[in-house]
């Protein structure tokens, strides 16, 4: 019988500084495909065809003010922004320890200041528009996503390498 790995520990960095004990929390992009329903002449029912991924977004909430991310608002370039995410999730049934990496690049779409009232928390939330992604685990690379320059690697695999090559790119 075995336990789930948890998350014990995590650290967040942007251009290389690390934030530790400022984050939070943070809502890791969710992978989602753009899928369309289709039924053509002689099927018996509809098939999902594949667009593509959806858009992919990244939200850290921090302690409070973060003046370098501050900073990097309104940056003008797609992947302006590098934002790194440590983690180090852990099995209790037998100690071993996982070292999750995810590295996205992209902008800030929104700072949200929250309230400010004298003495309460003063948390500040960054919600980060990707159009990089990459999921490392124990230094392998699991998926890489490359929105611009059209890379979709999944163990290992480019799953676009034959569309790229079609297309001439």
């Amino acid at each position: 019988m075995g336990l789930p790995r948890k998350l014990k520990g995590f650290n967040t960095f942007t251009a290389g500084e690390s934030f530790l004990g400022e984050a939070k929390t943070i809502t890791l992009p969710e992978l989602k495909r753009i899928m369309e329903a289709y039924r053509g002449g002689g099927m018996s029912g509809p098939v999902k065809i594949d667009l593509g991924q959806d858009e992919i977004q990244i939200k850290v909430v921090y302690g409070g003010l973060m003046r370098p991310i501050l900073r990097q608002y309104a940056e003008t370039s797609h992947d302006a922004v590098q934002l790194r995410f440590a983690g180090g999730y852990q099995r209790d049934d037998n100690g071993q320890v996982d070292a999750v990496e995810v590295v996205i690049r992209g902008r800030h779409e929104g700072l949200e200041f929250g309230d400010a009232e004298a003495g309460s928390d003063t948390e500040f939330t960054v919600t980060t528009a990707c159009s990089y992604y990459k999921l490392t685990w124990n230094g392998e690379v699991l998926i890489e996503l490359d929105l611009v320059n059209m890379i979709e690697n999944v163990g290992g695999i480019d799953r676009l390498l034959s569309l790229r090559t079609a297309i001439g790119a």
